[in-house]
């Protein structure tokens, strides 16, 4: 979790990071298949203020995710 904090401190993110060390929440999402597994699948969700998924993404592209994402939003 210090790793994750140093993370958000050096990128100047104002909100938490999720670390998920024993893969409970990727299992969950579908972003790994294994609690074993070495890395997670690179997919995001947007998830409502309802806590329901609006959109999924199964496959992200990480030079442009980001712009994908706020057009969405």
């Amino acid at each position: 979790m210090q790793d994750n904090a140093a993370f958000a401190k050096k990128f100047n993110y104002n909100f938490p990071l999720l670390c998920d060390t024993t893969r409970e929440i990727g299992l969950a999402y579908g972003a790994c298949d294994d609690p074993k597994a070495g890395s997670a699948k690179r997919i995001s969700y947007i998830i409502g203020p309802d806590g329901r998924i609006a959109k999924a993404y199964p496959k992200v592209n990480a030079a442009t995710h980001p712009e994908e994402v706020l057009k969405d939003l």
